[in-house]
């Protein structure tokens, strides 16, 4: 119990409906009342049948603000212009263009020398890029995008055509090298090097008999493979859809089991 170290002889409280000024003569605070009042400058004291209570009010804490959530980059690589549309190494383009109309996407925006949209993939931010610097220049696009926005290697995936994949096969990998292909070299080589960053290459197969491998990549596709590749487009923007939602392991199996249970078919 709080003692006072010395009697009240007198007290006048104070009407707060008059001028009257209250006197306490031969009052004193106690020691340990003095340092309370020093260490808490927001106090109050409640009277009550037993002894004092002294509360400080909390500080108020703003919450932490949260990071700002950097956007997947989802590059495909081809040759602009209508002379190349629908050749085999533009596939990279038409799997941009299925997840841009799966999602509901514009890809019209032009930046950064890439067609360029911005769009969600569930609750998770995407940018789709479509370099417009011929294929063999792609890296001059990839890599001002991802200086720009500041983009983790990590969620910078790039979509391009692989001659030793069967065709219309998938394949997810979480980096590598350029394997040959001159896109990918130059994006490499862009990102000073570095080569950790996932890429899904889309199989288009061999060119037949002695037919030069650029002749090749710069055929159209027949009817019949136009059919297949529109499974293919759609069986990656499903493993796209389940990378940035559910990460790349799942991703992966997905993609790998599909074409397990496909050859085991």
């Amino acid at each position: 119990m709080l003692k006072l170290s010395s009697s009240i002889s007198s007290i006048r409280f104070l009407n707060f409906n008059s001028p009257s000024i209250i006197s306490y003569p031969s009052f004193k605070f106690p020691t340990t009342l003095k340092t309370t009042m020093t260490h808490s400058p927001n106090f109050s004291i409640h009277s009550s049948n037993s002894s004092p209570a002294i509360t400080a009010e909390e500080p108020q804490v703003a919450p932490p603000k949260p990071k700002p959530q950097h956007p997947w980059l989802i590059v495909g690589l081809g040759n602009p212009g209508k002379k190349y549309n629908g050749t085999r190494h533009n596939v990279g383009f038409e799997m941009v263009d299925a997840i841009a109309e799966s999602e509901g996407i514009s890809i019209t925006n032009v930046n950064f020398k890439a067609l360029l949209g911005r769009g969600f993939i569930g609750n998770v931010p995407i940018m789709l890029a479509k370099p417009q610097t011929f294929m063999n220049s792609s890296g001059e696009s990839v890599g001002a995008i991802v200086s720009y926005y500041k983009i983790p290697l990590k969620q910078v995936l790039v979509i391009y055509d692989d001659l030793d994949l069967p065709f219309a096969k998938l394949r997810l990998l979480p980096k590598g090298g350029h394997g040959g292909h001159n896109g990918m070299r130059s994006i490499i080589d862009r990102l000073k090097g570095s080569r950790d960053f996932p890429r899904l290459r889309i199989g288009i197969g061999r060119p037949p008999g002695r037919m030069d491998a650029v002749n090749f990549v710069l055929r159209p596709f027949n009817k019949q493979e136009r059919e297949e590749l529109e499974f293919t487009f759609q069986h990656g923007t499903e493993a796209i859809r389940i990378l940035l939602l559910e990460g790349f392991d799942k991703s992966a199996t997905f993609v790998n089991s599909s074409k397990a249970m496909e050859q085991l078919g």
